[in-house]
């Protein structure tokens, strides 16, 4: 599945990768935080913890923010699935109620493999089959409950989050060990630098 990636790995991504099927893979049940930068390639990381998870019979669940980023997500796994027996759909809130029976019926009934979403992954209305991964993209936008009603709609779930700015609360989980701890430092090739800024209140409306 790697060469299937139109681009190459850096180092820090298949060190998080081996980090993480290590973790798959024992008898103990994974709690990893993904920690990089803009643009430093946590999501293709997050694809192929998925697929890992799904090679050995399981769902997956990644659950983002808001529905551009959910959609964005969900276009570039069914690309890199595309050819493949791996059945990807996207739930979000916009998709019409019939849309979503047909999305329910599949994770309930195992057919759909791995589903990207938003909080409609956690509505009431919505039973996995035998979700083992969940994944939350930016986690420090997410209230703890809504993560715990995620991984608790699986039995023993696997947790893996990704942030790029990490909240106090989840550095205090890392600092006392609850929480291991992935880093991507490296930024792939071809990727332009992250510029970061602060302004003074007289260009509040232009940052508006």
């Amino acid at each position: 599945m790697i060469s299937k990636i139109p681009f190459e790995l850096t180092n820090d991504q298949l060190k998080a990768v081996e980090e993480i099927r290590k973790d798959l893979n024992s008898s103990s049940r994974m709690n990893r935080i993904l920690q990089g930068d803009v643009g430093s390639g946590k999501t293709i990381v997050a694809v192929l913890a998925m697929y890992l998870n799904y090679i050995s019979g399981y769902q997956s669940a990644l659950m983002a923010p808001t529905e551009i980023l959910a959609i964005q997500h969900y276009n570039n796994v069914r690309e890199l699935f595309k050819g493949t027996d791996v059945n990807v759909e996207l739930l979000v809130g916009s998709q019409t109620k019939k849309e979503k029976q047909v999305i329910y019926k599949g994770l309930e009934d195992g057919s759909i493999n791995m589903v990207i979403g938003t909080h409609a992954l956690i509505q009431g209305g919505v039973t996995y089959h035998d979700l083992a991964l969940v994944i939350t993209d930016e986690q420090h936008r997410f209230g703890v409950r809504q993560r715990q009603t995620l991984q608790e709609k699986g039995d023993n779930t696997h947790i893996l989050v990704m942030s790029a700015t990490p909240i106090p609360r989840t550095l205090a989980i890392v600092l006392f060990g609850d929480l291991l701890l992935s880093v991507l430092d490296e930024m792939p090739v071809g990727r332009l630098p992250i510029k970061n800024c602060v302004i003074n209140t007289s260009y509040r409306e232009k940052a508006y």
